[in-house]
């Protein structure tokens, strides 16, 4: 079997002016092959969205302020500025309802309601991207159509597949969306160790070399 290799792709900061297929054609395209995946961090690629906003942009509720003490200190909900995103988005009496119904689902031993009943953004917004400045102190939302955005990364680059992931260094892999034909939580398990670096290092794409045979492989 053909050598299992992650490649770190540098990049220049990206942002709501760039398209995150052209950029990774850009500076991966030389790289890739049909046998790749195209993994990239979905922080970067909802900020080419235009997906976040500055915490001075917002207006904190006393709701927000309230809700915001029931959250773990190390989640993005922890905040007042991350939780009135989320209820903006969301709206504030799903998000103040179902913050209600995961602490008494949690009562009876189900963990995580919450994050299941606050809307899709409750389990992906982030209050610290841990990207570049100026987004180092925006918070994010998760990218719009994220299987849509992997197919055309896939299609423009013409890799055996893609998949938009959200990474961080506490060893939590998941995946937001893959193109077709990819096992999203076969490649996840690749990304635990965190190849991406969306600060300093400026490599908020990797290329997983020769992922399909090891696809196949598994799948033997």
């Amino acid at each position: 079997m053909a050598e299992l290799k992650i490649i770190p792709v540098p990049t220049r900061i990206l942002t709501e002016e760039d398209d995150i297929a052209e950029a990774i054609a850009y500076y991966a395209g030389a790289e890739v092959t049909g046998d790749d995946l195209v993994c990239c961090a979905e922080s970067v690629v909802a900020i080419t969205q235009d997906r976040y906003v500055f915490p001075e942009e917002l207006e904190i509720s006393g709701m927000a302020e309230f809700c915001c003490r029931f959250i773990p200190d190390y989640g993005s909900l922890a905040s007042p500025h991350g939780m009135q995103a989320l209820m903006d988005v969301e709206g504030k009496w799903r998000v103040t309802a179902a913050l209600f119904a995961g602490f008494l689902a949690k009562l009876v031993g189900k963990n995580g309601m919450f994050y299941k009943w606050g809307g899709k953004e409750a389990a992906m917004i982030d209050d610290v991207t841990g990207t570049m400045p100026p987004f180092d102190k925006a918070i994010v939302y998760g990218p719009a159509e994220p299987d849509r955005v992997a197919q055309e990364i896939t299609e423009r680059v013409g890799a055996f597949g893609a998949m938009v992931a959200d990474v961080n260094d506490l060893k939590r892999s998941r995946v937001v969306g893959v193109s077709a034909g990819i096992d999203g939580a076969l490649a996840a398990q690749l990304l635990l160790d965190n190849p991406f670096g969306n600060a300093s290092q400026k490599t908020p794409i990797c290329i997983i070399k020769n992922y399909r045979q090891y696809q196949e492989g598994e799948r033997a």
